[in-house]
């Protein structure tokens, strides 16, 4: 599943795949707000889930941290269907 995040990530928001370390900030890979909204929207289509906009992963201070809390919350909204 996390590689599969990252791809998301990597294509809607035209982030080359070898810049995605798990260590990369949100703010290094230049992601605005709007490139965030169109990852979450992509993530929920691939995925089949609900994400909110104001989920734990708006914590998140790098890409494993963001890849973790949306694992995570696909993870719990599966489960609960």
């Amino acid at each position: 599943m996390t590689s599969e995040i990252i791809d998301v990530i990597a294509t809607e928001g035209m982030i080359p795949r070898e810049k995605l370390e798990d260590d990369a900030t949100i703010e290094s890979l230049g992601l605005k707000s709007i490139d965030i909204v169109m990852i979450l929207t992509a993530i929920e289509e691939k995925f089949d889930v609900y994400i909110p906009m104001d989920g734990s992963f708006q914590e998140a201070k790098d890409l494993k941290g963001l890849v973790d809390a949306i694992s995570a919350h696909i993870l719990r909204e599966k489960a609960a269907k």
